[in-house]
């Protein structure tokens, strides 16, 4: 199947207004609750900051894909007034805008001095530079915060088996066995080569971990985890893992690759710095052509594993397998 990019674009877009919105509502609403104003600004500047939303997407997609009737168009007539109407599953949005919540955090922390001291961030001031550094903390810290309270929040899902499911998995991927543990492994590359089994390890919990915990939360919102004890619900989770592991790994090697040979103009941030630091990427192991041969190697993996579910809308696995292999031919 070749990638229908027409119809994952307007899917992504779909996706990325949707997500936005309800981002905006929230930072509003925390600021009606009487949160610092320069605080709520710093992190809608770092969400709100024409991202692609790639795992907002995963985790629409996924739990379109297994749901009856979601009405989740492409290309909808989106505005304040409909984006979240009672058939359009306003819990979902709620899901996706918390793990949007939690990659902003993320970068946030990756751009400050003590980390990879990155001075822009999506063609901007990174957020320690538009603000100053200890806004820029406290940000990434309410952020993470705001994504589980979003999971927590009954509006999210009316089962609280799946509430508790949600915010578990999120937690294991922002943790010390997910980002935290990667971003340290990461720190600690700049003193010592990692082998390849290593940089793969490290890169599968910097970046992989929320990744797969994206496709894994769209398996949970629409139930498939319920039943996962045997038959269909476990292999679907199984598969969806599968998934969601080979595009997070294939997602890095297409990040390495457009730090070693990307435009930074459309990239939106300074490029080189791997090699600069000496960082340990299957770019610097397998070499430009090896690099791209394993990201797609990963492609295919994933791919056959979204093929085996039986999916109650394969216009949106479709949309997933496109997903798949975007990930590795994007220029930014």
């Amino acid at each position: 199947m070749s990638p229908d990019k027409t119809n994952l674009s307007g899917q992504m877009q779909n996706v990325a207004q949707r997500t936005d919105i309800t981002l905006s509502r929230l930072f509003d609403a925390e600021k009606a609750k009487g949160a610092a104003p320069r605080l709520v600004d710093a992190m809608a500047y770092s969400t709100l900051n024409g991202g692609k939303r790639v795992r907002a997407f995963l985790v629409v997609a996924t739990a379109a894909m297994l749901l009856e009737n979601a009405d989740i168009k492409p290309n909808a007539n989106i505005s304040e007034a409909n984006i979240l109407n009672a058939n359009d599953q306003t819990g979902l949005w709620q899901v996706a805008a918390a793990f949007e919540c939690l990659h902003a955090y993320s970068l946030i922390h990756d751009d400050l001095p003590a980390m990879d001291d990155a001075a822009t961030r999506r063609g901007r001031p990174a957020c320690h530079l538009a603000f100053d550094e200890a806004t820029a903390i406290l940000a990434g810290d309410a952020l993470q915060s705001l994504a589980f309270q979003l999971l927590a929040a009954p509006s999210t899902h009316p089962d609280p088996g799946i509430r508790a499911a949600l915010v578990l998995n999120l937690a294991e991927a922002a943790g010390d066995a997910g980002m935290a543990g990667g971003q340290m492994f990461d720190l600690e590359a700049e003193n010592r080569v990692l082998d390849r089994q290593e940089t793969a390890v490290m890169q599968a919990m910097k970046t992989g971990a929320l990744i797969t915990s994206s496709v894994r939360a769209g398996g949970q919102y629409a139930g498939a985890e319920a039943g996962a004890g045997a038959g269909a619900g476990a292999d679907v989770m199984i598969h969806l893992e599968h998934y969601g592991k080979a595009i997070g790994q294939a997602f890095q090697i297409a990040d390495d690759l457009l730090d070693a040979e990307g435009d930074e103009s459309i990239v939106g941030k300074p490029l080189g710095q791997d090699d600069w630091r000496g960082k340990s990427t299957l770019v610097a192991h397998l070499g430009i052509d090896g690099a791209r041969l394993e990201a797609k190697n990963q492609v295919d993996k994933a791919r056959q594993a979204l093929a085996q579910i039986s999916a109650k809308s394969p216009s949106w696995q479709a949309d997933l397998d496109s997903m798949a292999q975007y990930i590795i031919t994007r220029n930014a």
